[in-house]
């Protein structure tokens, strides 16, 4: 009885946690930067890759390599009788960075965008707010009297 009493609370518990505004504001944003993720991938390999590519003179910017020397001595492939190269291939790193900076910057003007909203809804509030009303002239007088006694 008393683990039925543990799992009903896990059980509410993970309600509680699941139903709140802020995790599915959340998944939602998760969701979102998926899509806007795949988005900048494709912006990135292309558009600007191939523009890239055009001013470095290279047709195929993910082919970009450096074969690495052999320390040991060249591999030669039992099947092919070819010495195996190994290669560093920077030409796809060079697009995830690129990409990954487009969505930094993407992402940061964003952040500017709704900070700036925010601190404009702020002073919108701070204007309606009005001015605490001038006393009447009752309320000069009882202040007048009030300072008057406290002074005896």
């Amino acid at each position: 009885m008393a683990k039925d009493k543990k799992k009903s609370g896990i059980i509410k518990e993970f309600k509680e946690f699941a139903l709140k505004g802020n995790m599915f504001d959340m998944a939602i944003g998760v969701l979102i930067g998926g899509v806007f993720k795949s988005l900048v991938d494709a912006f990135t390999n292309n558009i600007i890759m191939p523009i890239i590519s055009i001013f470095t003179g290279s047709i195929d910017f993910s082919s970009w390599k450096i074969a690495l020397p052999s320390l040991f001595g060249d591999k030669i492939d039992p099947e092919t009788g070819e010495v195996i190269t190994n290669y560093l291939s920077f030409g796809d790193f060079l697009s995830a960075v690129i990409s990954f900076l487009i969505l930094a910057i993407v992402i940061f003007l964003m952040v500017k965008g709704v900070n700036k909203l925010r601190s404009m809804g702020k002073k919108e509030e701070e204007e309606e707010a009005p001015a605490d009303p001038e006393p009447s002239a009752e309320e000069k007088l009882l202040t007048e009297i009030r300072d008057l006694l406290k002074k005896d």
